[in-house]
This record gives structure tokens, sequence and C-alpha cells, in this order.
């Protein structure tokens, strides 16, 4: 590489002198700053100008450094009487020093190298088109001054690292502690440097180079000023005149974005040919989801990332570049994401103008188009077609091109608005809020005594219905009969009808079997009243639901609607009946294996089809102790856009309040009824899957007859053309729908993203929690194709040859042996890749989940939002009984990785993975304590406890925690499930499998260590 100077000799390392070297840097992370390599003369980047930067770029910049070559220790040359830069023919040794710095003589800057832009087109890369040198989006509102982030420059760190602790430098310039591997290590017991706030208007720099830290004269520096960086000695020194460690020369913007990587180091273990790694400095998403802010300055007007996330901003320009990006490319909607207060989806009325559409593509009107000629039309930022702008629309615009009107149209400032709908969009007449409930009354469903807490659960939610007074409500109840039920508001009590032929379904009285619920208020509460007597005595333990589907849908096909379907028997007669296939261990591992995840019967599929026409959406709730067959029933949920709730051996004193809580929800969430969704993007660019719960009523418009705030949508992309000509692609998510209140509206999110030429920046500007989203939908679709070993596969390969692509991005640069580098923006991705294949729709084989529990599992992720989906992957675990003794503040417990060398048998831990507690008691753990916990339960054994709040300090600190962490995600209720150290086999089935970095989760799973091993050999494979 150029590197070499023949002419000047090697030196071999001196010892460290004990009063000026430093600690060696156990962490096998390498630093954000420059480290040591050997200088070369000044080359053209070979990477191209970044997205957001204009114009060309000068400066020193030094390319095709290596790192230094091992010496031999016997060759030791004496240390030099004084320190200071390195004269002819010598190189001066710093080698860690942190006390007094050496002499410092003022490097002299290189002659300037200036990089010309490349021109793709007129525009630089990543802008909108309608952007020109001197001129803004006169639509676009300048945005508010944001505070600056940790990203925008380095960080001081201290140089100090106790023992036992390391620092995780990203590239972003931010020391997180590394994680201790017991709790009992406080994270603040460490002093940390003060933050120092970078220049903003200098270029921010930063280069990774090899762990070592080998000394090597500086050869150009930039002499730029900087803010003063302390040492570990307390020593302040300008940025200029630091004493660098195995500093880099500098390079300039192009090439120091260029290298923003992380590396891991793959050190040797004694006596074995396979690497090593410290478990200890391996990334953790500690901090949960981290979204990137890095578009905001450049589209201010981008919807918010909680209704849209790219797996990556930066869109490729070519098949070329589209063909080495080995993960997925597309995007996750929430379109009804919950919105704090304050930041609410403004609604737009347009009355007689109507709603403003191109006439081409039907894109909406939103914040990116462009108004021309005196404000008479306006060009659509998705297809380029020139627009009339309606009279009652038309507005001025002034001198920078602005409409006069801006602040009074939020269609023109936010990315996100609800449009209300003329009748044009509408079919029918908006429909009310429907609600139907199809009850199992068998044996099984009144000895568990769900039927009592379904039915005080519904009667305790009427007040709190959306829709108030057109709710419409109705019930059926079914065992090996069917029962109607007459709520004709006339009446004093419910008439009930049965019907017992199965194959010839009518429906009586079909206008009193559905009701107005304001009307027939009393009646209804009388009916929920006597539910569960009128079936205290049944025996019966068959069931009908097929046939009782089928009456069902005869009622609901002319409004549409939710219905809630409880069920506890296999279906057993009738149309739909199901046989008790189970799980067969002999199928595992062979072609038929996926057979067993799939619907049986194709009755169920059908019915899900007709329900999604008519827009009947499908909520399923499974209790049974016995296989049901939640892959056939679940069918039902995945294509009307419902899901599936799970309660194995549901009994109403362990489970009343998941029970209360969830249904609850469902019947109370604002949702968007007989709703249609499509998602338009720019040119060059389209759409061509779709993964989640719902049905493609076309090629691309998804049909959803309910939507609320808990649902999202998969979706990936690819290129249409060769070679993007633009400069910016748009996308815009369309929901129509009609709201609780009878209105029909249309959601609209718009954003934009740079499309870029360098793989570089698409790692830059990926998102790892869309990635992961995308990645968990098609390998749970997978699974229902294939084995789950080829699902588990696919993971693997996809993450394998992204590195590898990565990797080679820096083969020629750097010397890369025994060390594997990652994007930065990605370094939690291999540990969630790892968390996917031991989820449990996934893991192991037949002894490592139930069949209905994979089922209802993967039923249940495939819809989940991103957020949540990244908190059921890697779920928090946190040490309180510190905080319980103490008067601790909860807000500061640090989160522990998941591993059992988190855990200390003194200890009393939460697992919180968003469905459920898992609380773990250690086996010395204060007796006072569990006492305080437990009651006069305190020596029965803990797994068959339930915990409830006890008349004392501990136990109202403990549940109010608890309720802390269900406050932060009201989706789900988490039951607690009590877990006694040792205990088999409670402890390893509700806790040990969600400690995904331990060697749990089937035969042939690996640890987060071994995992990145092997992650690492299959890089390292051409």
């Amino acid at each position: 590489m150029g590197t070499e100077n023949s002419n000047r000799p090697s030196y071999p390392f001196r010892p460290p002198a004990a009063g000026f070297s430093a600690q060696p840097n156990p962490s096998p992370f390498v630093s954000s700053e420059p480290q040591a390599f050997r200088p070369a003369r000044p080359t053209a980047s070979p990477f191209q100008v970044p997205p957001f930067s204009s114009g060309s770029i000068s400066g020193p910049e030094v390319h095709g450094f290596r790192p230094a070559s091992s010496i031999s220790s016997e060759q030791v040359r004496p240390p030099p009487s004084t320190y200071g830069p390195p004269s002819s023919g010598s190189r001066a040794l710093f080698e860690g020093q942190t006390g007094v710095p050496p002499p410092f003589r003022p490097p002299v800057p290189g002659p300037p190298v200036s990089f010309p832009q490349p021109q793709p087109s007129s525009l630089p890369a990543g802008l909108p088109q309608n952007y020109a040198p001197g001129h803004y989006n006169p639509n676009m509102p300048v945005p508010a001054q944001q505070p600056q982030s940790s990203s925008s420059g380095p960080v001081a760190q201290p140089s100090f690292q106790p023992p036992g602790r390391q620092a995780f430098v990203t590239s972003s310039g931010i020391s997180q502690p590394a994680i201790p591997e017991y709790a009992n290590v406080p994270s603040s017991s460490f002093p940390q440097a003060p933050y120092l706030e970078p220049p903003t208007s200098l270029p921010q720099i930063r280069s990774y180079g090899p762990p070592t830290s080998s000394p090597y004269h500086l050869a150009q520096q930039v002499a730029y000023p900087s803010p003063p960086i302390p040492t570990s000695m307390g020593t302040v020194y300008p940025r200029s005149q630091v004493p660098q460690v195995g500093m880099a020369p500098p390079i300039s913007t192009s090439q120091g974005l260029a290298e923003d990587f992380s590396s891991l180091n793959i050190s040797s273990v004694p006596g074995s040919f396979d690497g090593g790694i410290d478990a200890l400095s391996l990334p953790r998403p500690l901090d949960g989801d981290s979204e990137s802010n890095s578009l905001y300055e450049t589209y201010p007007s981008n919807c918010s990332s909680r209704f849209l996330r790219l797996t990556t901003s930066g869109i490729p320009n070519s098949q070329s570049l589209f063909s080495r990006w080995h993960l997925p490319l597309g995007v996750v909607v929430c379109p009804l994401a919950e919105s704090p207060a304050g930041d609410e989806v403004p609604v737009v009325n347009f009355a007689t103008t109507g709603i403003i559409r191109c006439r081409r593509c039907r894109t909406y009107i939103n914040p990116y188009v462009m108004f021309t000629d005196s404000g008479r039309k306006w060009r659509c930022n998705i297809c380029s077609f020139l627009n009339d702008v309606p009279g009652e629309y038309f507005a001025h615009i002034d001198g920078n091109g602005r409409r006069v009107d801006l602040d009074q149209r939020p269609e023109l400032t936010k990315g996100s608005v609800d449009f209300i709908a003329p009748a044009e969009y509408m079919v029918r007449p908006p429909m009310p809020p429907t609600y139907f409930f199809l009850i199992d009354v068998s044996l099984s469903a009144v000895q568990s005594g769900m039927l009592e807490v379904m039915a005080q659960t519904i009667k305790s939610c009427l007040d709190s219905l959306p829709g108030y007074p057109r709710t419409q409500i109705g019930f059926i109840t079914f065992d090996s009969t069917i029962h109607f039920y007459n709520l004709k508001s006339s009446l004093m009590q419910p008439q009930m009808m049965v019907i017992s032929d199965l194959e010839d379904i009518f429906v009586p009285l079909p206008d009193d079997l559905l009701v107005n619920l304001s009307e027939s208020r009393n009646v209804v509460e009388a009916f929920l009243d006597t539910l569960p007597a009128m079936f205290q005595d049944n025996i019966n333990v068959e069931s009908a639901f097929g046939p009782a589907l089928k009456a069902v849908f005869m009622l609901m096909s002319q409004l549409g609607g939710k219905l809630l379907i409880f069920q506890n028997t296999l279906p057993s007669l009738g149309a739909g009946r199901l046989r008790l296939r189970g799980d067969d261990i002999k199928l595992y591992g062979t072609d038929k294996e996926h057979t067993m995840r799939i619907a049986e019967d194709p009755f169920y599929k059908q019915m899900a089809a007709d329900l999604n026409k008519y827009q009947i959406a499908v909520n399923v709730y499974a209790f049974s102790d016995k296989y049901t067959d939640i892959a056939s029933l679940g069918t039902l949920a995945k294509y009307t856009g419902g899901q599936v709730y799970y309660y194995p051996n549901f009994h109403s004193s362990i489970h009343k309040d998941r029970l209360r809580h969830e249904l609850s929800r469902d019947l109370t969430r604002d949702t968007a009824w007989e709703s249609v969704m499509r998602i338009r993007c720019g040119k060059g660019v389209r759409f061509t899957s779709y993964h989640g719960n719902f049905m493609m009523r076309s090629t691309d418009l998804i049909s959803l007859p309910a939507v609320d705030c808990d649902k999202a949508y998969g979706a990936q992309l690819s290129l249409e053309d060769t070679l993007l000509t633009t400069t910016t692609v748009y996308f815009q998510v369309a929901l129509l729908y009609t709201s609780s209140s009878g209105e029909r509206r249309i959601r609209v999110h718009t954003s934009a993203a740079p499309v870029v030429s360098d793989l570089g920046h698409m790692y830059r500007l990926s998102d790892v929690g869309a990635v992961v989203s995308l990645f968990t939908r098609l390998a749970i679709e997978k699974s229902l194709s294939y084995k789950l070993e080829d699902a588990r596969s696919s993971v693997q390969l996809r993450i394998v040859k992204a590195l590898r692509e990565y990797k080679n991005l820096y083969a020629v640069q750097h010397r890369l042996s025994g060390r594997m580098i990652f994007p930065d923006s990605l370094k939690f991705l291999p540990l969630y890749a790892l968390a996917i294949v031991k989820s449990v729709p996934l893991r192991g084989g037949y002894a490592d989940a139930q069949l209905d529990e994979r089922s209802a599992a993967g039923f249940t992720m495939m819809a989940l939002p991103v957020k949540k989906l990244l908190k059921l992957l890697y779920p928090t675990l946190v040490r309180v009984d510190d905080v319980l003794v103490k008067l601790g503040d909860f807000e500061n417990v640090a989160r522990l990785p998941l591993t059992a060398k988190s855990l200390d048998p003194r200890g009393l831990y939460i697992l919180d993975n968003g469905f459920q507690f898992a609380i773990w008691f250690g086996s010395s753990l204060s007796p006072d304590i569990t006492r305080s916990l437990l009651g006069d339960d305190f020596s029965a054994a803990i797994s068959k406890v339930n915990l409830t709040q006890k008349e004392n300090p501990i136990s109202r600190k403990l549940m109010n925690i608890l309720n802390k962490f269900r406050e932060s995600d009201p989706s789900y209720f988490q039951l607690c499930r009590l877990v006694q150290q040792g205990e088999k086999p409670g402890e390893g089935y509700f806790f040990l499998s969600n400690l995904v970095e331990d060697n749990y989760g089937g035969p042939g799973a690996n640890g987060y260590p071994d995992w990145m091993l092997l992650i690492h050999r299959q890089v390292q494979t051409a």
C-alpha cells in the first residue's frame, strides 16, 4: 500500500517506563480516536463525498496506513534521554503516557489536497429535488434549533479504566460503560470525564486504527484550534498539544465518514486455534431502542419514526449497489401509533375544495411539493407532474417562494396529517363501531372461570366502548349446539334460541341479535349478569365452532365490525372440525415439518377471506390446557388484521388480571374501521412484498377491516431502474378509514430519504430496529414453508453476507485479521439476530416449545411495532433487592445483560419482556425480603404463590415498580411468574429461556460470545 519507507530503519519497542506507561487497554473495541499507523503520501480519497455535503472538500489527506508489525520483545532499544518530536532517521516513542506531556513542536501542515465532488446530477446528493444553492424549499418550515447531539463530535473519554470495567467507544464518540459481570458493582462508582462540546464549525474527524498502541511520528496534522482535552492526570491541554498515543494523521471528512465503524478483537485463546471474545465488551442495547435522527436537519418535515421507519435512510442509486445490500430494504409502518400529548396528528378539512391530490399518481399534497407560477401550480414530489391549484386553495407566494398562508396549512408543514374525506371516498355510509362476541361455553370454559371474568370485563367496558351512541353489540355462545340471544330493547330479559342442526345453519330474528347498545343497554347488562350462572352446570365437552362462525358471518356481513372469539376446546363438530394432530416429533427435520404450523383445514383461510371482504376483523382469545390448534384458529386473525391472545392453562385466580386488562384495551382503544392502506414511493423504486396480519386486495392495496395503535406492517423495496437519476426518494403512506365517531378520514404520512452511491452511506443511515423487525417477519413466514432450521439459517446467512460485504469496504485500507468490524448503526444486529433464532416461533425443535405456543407467538410478533418487538427479543433485566431495602430511586437502576453471570444468589431480579414478568429469587436472598413479599406463603413453593401486595413497605415498593413497567407500555399485561433459583423446570421455562446471551434455547444453541465467533469465522470465509 505504499506505506513503508525503505530508507528509514525500523526500531523495536522499548519496555514501557514505569512512570509513563499507561495501563494496557483491556477492551477489544477500538477507540473512535485515531490509532497507531504509519503515514503515507497523500492520495485521492477512494470514497465519495457524503450525501449531505455540497462542493469539494479540501485539506490534508493521508491514506493507506497499516498497523505496526509485531517486534520481538528481545530487541530492546535504550530509552531516549528526552521526549520530543522525532528527529530525522528516528521515531519518537510515546507509549500511553498519562503524566506530564512532552515538549511539543507545532506540526507543519501538509499541502492542501482538493477532491472533486462527483456530480451524478445537477443537485448535491441527498437533497430534495427542489433544492438549489442559496435557495430552500419554500414549503418547508425552518427547523427549530436542536440541541447539539452527541453524534456531532467526539466526546472526551476518560483514559483510566478501573479493573474489571471496560469502555466501549462507538464511532459516534460516546463512551458507554461496559457491563459488569455482577450487578452489585454500581455503574456510577467510577469517575467519568466531563463532556466537552466540540466546535460546530469544524469538520468532525473520526478514524479507527488497530488495537495495538504503537507510537508513530505524526507526518501531518490539521492546524485547527480546538477545545481543550482533559487527560487522566487532570491536566488540560489544547487539542493541538495533547500528548497523542498512537495518533493517526488527520483525514478528510469524506474518509472520516467512510471509516465510521466499530471493531471487535477476536484474540487467540492459548492452546487453541479458535478466537476468544471478552463477553463484557460485547455491545448490548441496554438503553432500549435508539432511533436515528440523522436526517432531521435535511428533511425536517418527515413524519415521526413512530409511524414509519426505513431499514436504511440511504436509498441505493443502482441495481449493482442494491445487490450488495444483503439486509432487508424496506419500511415498517405503524399508521395509528399513539402520539404523545401535544404532538397529535392535525386534522384538515378541505370542505368544498376537495382533497388536493396529484392527477397522475394520486399522491396527497404534502410538505415536499413545490408551488410555481406565482402559486397557480404545484409540482408533485413523487412523479414530478405539474398540477393546477384549485381556486379555493390558491394563495400568493412571497419573494422566497413560500405561500403566505403556510402557517395555516398543516398539510404543507407536517409529515403526518388526517384529511376529512368527502363523500366520493365512501361506497356506503360510515359503519358504526360493532362488537360481536362468539363465546365457547363448554365444560373447560366454565371450570377455568373464563366465562365469569369475560362477562364482568365486558360489562365494565360498556360505558367506554367508542362510537356512542352508534355502537352495535351482539352475542352467540356454543358448545355442541349454537345459542342465539334476542337483545331487543323492549325485552326485560334476553331470550335464548338454540340451533342444533349444524349442517344447515340459519339465523333466527336477524334484526334483534345485533342491536344498538344505547337502546338495549339494560338487556345487554342482564345477559352478562346471568351468563356465568346459565352454564355453570354444563358438562358438554364438544365444540361446534365452525358452524357458530358461519352464523356470526351471516349476522355481521351487513355492517362489518370486530369479532372477538373466546375458544377453549378444539373444534370437534361440523364444518372446520380439527383432529388432534398435535406435535409430531417424527416430522421435525423433514420436508413436512412446516405443515404442523399452518392451518390444517382450508375452511379457516376461506372464512378469513370472506370475513375480510365484508370488513370483519377477528381477535382470537385462546384458553386451554390442551392442544387447540392455534395454527388453524389464528388464520382468522392473520388475514383479517386481528391478533391472537394466548392463555395456556388459564385459571381465573391466576390469569384474571391479564384477561381483564387486555380485553379492556381491545374494546376501548381507538380503532380505525373498514380500512385500506397503500404505500406510494418515488420514481425508480417500488414495493414488492408486504408482511404482517392483513390480506392484499390488489398488488399494492392492503385490506384492513380494523386497525389500532398496536399494529404494525412491513414492506420490502426493490429498484425498478438500473440507475436512479433523482437525488431523493419520497414515501407516502395513506390509510383510508372510518373513525369511531363516524367520519371517513385519510391518514397520510410522508417521508423523504436521500439517494446514495456508496454502500458505506447505506450502512451509516441504517435503522437496526426496522431491520430486525423485517428480519423477524421474514423468518417467521419462512418457518411456515420450510423447516425451523432453514428459517434460522436464513437469518444467520444474511447477517454474515452483510458483515462480509461491509468488511470488504475496508479490507484494502486496514489489516483486519483478528478483528471483526461492523457499522456503528448496526452494532446490536448480531445480538438481535441471536434473539430472533432463539425466539419462541423459531427456537430449537420438538422439546423446546409447544406447538400452540409457537403459533401464537408467531401471530403476535408479526403484528408488533418495532419498540415492542425489540423489548420482546431482548427483555429488561434489573436487580431490585437493594432498592426495596434502601431508600433508592428505581429510575437509576441500570439494566443488566441477559446472562446468568449477571445474577447474584443474594439478589432479587425482575425480567420484563413486555408480556410477562419473571421475578427471580436468589437462593441466598435475605429471608426478610422473601417474607415481606410472600407473607404467609413464605415457606411454600415460590412458583405456586400468586404475588399480591402486602401491608409492608417492601411489598408496596415492589408493586409500584411493577406498575411502572406496565404503565410504560399498556399494550399487554405482564403477569408475574415467581422463580426460585435452582427450581426445575420453572426456572428454565420462565426465566433462563429469556437469557438470550447464554447457551439456552435448544440443541446447538449458541451463547452470545460463541455466536459472534461463529459469525466472524463465516465472515472471514470468502
